[in-house]
């Protein structure tokens, strides 16, 4: 006999999920959002090749495809096997992705990414790393030899930010013209732009430290960049964690940052913003989107250990327009269709989601070769 509570349960997180949303200019078909994830799959020339496509092409039912962190100069990397839009050949590959993504009928945009001192000098020919600040992360680089330590960074220049700036627009050109349907600045998870707005990391005495609006400074001229360079400010959208406290970018006032940066998103109209919502050790979330949401009118996609029918239930509540799933967009290449037939979802194997080659990449069944 069916259990008419879980048919109804699997029935309210189908509708609550596959209802369409804007996000700006971009138009989904569904509210499930794939994470961006990590893979290092790219190889050394950090060009998307075959076996990327397939793995973009295999999720392309997402409401979007958030890809996985994207280099925007050699001095932005910090992991091995990462992907970067920097070079021609790069474009030429992620345009490989695209199409895949469109052809499938999907909609996919570009994390744009500098990790600042989350990096290694072994990327860098020896040189250090570059940050807010001259002190070091406790965190660690993916290198050649594996996870090491990351290297202690440089602080950069007043005089060298600009160039920085532009390396973000120059990339969102390239975003554009590998096809990408909008771009997302990753401001998140302890790279370069949380390092200039966390107080405890930025150290700064120029006009790019002190106070929220001179720590602000470098994303705002970023987003401004970035807005340029994709050509329409409702095809960017960005990511923020601060709170999360991630490699040390702790603030004494997160809520006030986060509401700062949301009246900067409002001011430029940006597509929507994408907040990693802190989770305590015992699995309490901390409130801070409130913050963000009393200036950022705009769509909101909120990230951190969702599942669907959690993801059903703050879309249902308003917290959120869509939901980011990262795991569950591993091991579930048609995580979509199997929320719309309420199937069981497959568990992801954590010691693939780092490496080479397709096992644990593009090897995870759909639902039909599950059952062959």
């Amino acid at each position: 006999m069916t259990d008419t509570k879980d048919t109804n349960d699997t029935n309210d997180t189908a509708a609550a999920l596959l209802r369409p949303v804007d996000l700006g200019a971009l138009a989904l078909p569904n509210r499930l959002v794939m994470a961006p994830l990590t893979r290092t799959r790219t190889g050394e020339a950090r060009r998307p090749g075959p076996l990327n496509v397939e793995y973009y092409r295999q999720r392309a039912g997402a409401g979007l495809v958030v890809s996985e962190g994207v280099a925007i100069s050699r001095e932005a990397v910090g992991y091995v096997g990462t992907p970067g839009l920097w070079r021609e050949d790069q474009v030429d590959g992620w345009r490989t992705v695209t199409d895949a993504v469109h052809d499938a009928g999907g909609r996919v945009v570009a994390q744009l990414w500098h990790v600042g001192r989350i990096s290694h000098t072994s990327f860098h020919d020896g040189h250090p790393p570059v940050s807010s600040t001259a002190r070091p992360a406790e965190a660690r680089s993916y290198t050649a030899a594996g996870f090491e330590a990351t290297s202690t960074p440089r602080a950069l220049r007043t005089d060298e930010l600009p160039r920085v700036v532009d390396d973000y627009r120059r990339a969102a050109a390239a975003a554009r013209e590998a096809g990408f349907d909008g771009v997302e600045v990753h401001a998140a998870n302890g790279y370069l732009l949380e390092q200039f707005l966390a107080g405890a990391v930025n150290d700064r005495t120029d006009a790019y430290g002190g106070g929220v609006a001179a720590r602000a400074r470098l994303l705002a001229e970023v987003l401004d960049a970035t807005t340029d360079g994709v050509g329409a400010a409702d095809r960017v959208g960005v990511r923020l964690s601060l709170g999360n406290g991630t490699a040390g970018t702790h603030d004494e006032d997160p809520a006030g940052v986060l509401a700062y940066v949301g009246a900067l998103l409002e001011e430029r109209g940006l597509a929507y913003a994408h907040y990693v919502e802190p989770v305590t050790p015992a699995g309490r979330r901390v409130d801070l989107t409130q913050a963000l949401r009393s200036t950022w009118r705009g769509p909101l996609v909120l990230a951190q250990g969702f599942t669907p029918a959690t993801a059903a239930q703050v879309v249902d509540e308003g917290r959120a327009d869509a939901v980011a799933l990262g795991r569950a967009f591993i091991a579930n290449p048609d995580l979509v269709e199997r929320v719309r037939r309420g199937a069981p979802l497959t568990e992801p194997d954590p010691s693939t989601f780092y490496g080479t080659g397709p096992r644990g990449y593009t090897d995870y069944p759909a639902l039909e070769d599950a059952a062959a």
